[in-house]
């Protein structure tokens, strides 16, 4: 190990799992959501091919739940928002939790591109 690599304080290995964190955390504090995003945008471009889709996944449950939160909110006012709030909250958690397991197991995500879990 170099001393440039003593240096860093999480390994790009770990990146993914962190970022997985900060989504599961983002549901009590949407900021590190935003953070989380970040990290996945600015990570995902060296990252090996794996990690790739991982980065993938993660940037997408990111932008999808933010339009199903905005489409929520607005629902809010017809009666129906908080269902489909909670039904969001409850999809962004599944597929997060999903992602880390995945990660965990140092295997891809298979289709990083679904909107679904």
């Amino acid at each position: 190990m170099s001393t440039e690599d003593s240096n860093v304080a999480i390994s790009e290995n770990k990146l993914p799992l962190v970022t997985y964190i900060l989504y599961i955390a983002g549901v009590v504090l949407p900021i590190l959501s935003l953070a989380g995003v970040i990290v996945a945008y600015v990570s995902r471009g060296e990252a090996p091919d794996w990690q790739k889709t991982h980065y993938t996944y993660l940037i997408r449950t990111f932008w999808i739940g933010l339009l199903f939160g905005f489409v929520s909110t607005v629902l809010l006012f017809v009666g129906i928002g908080v269902l489909l709030l909670i039904a969001t909250a409850i999809w962004y958690l599944v597929r997060t939790i999903k992602g880390v397991l995945t990660y965990n197991k140092g295997q891809p995500v298979a289709n990083p591109e679904t909107w679904l879990v």
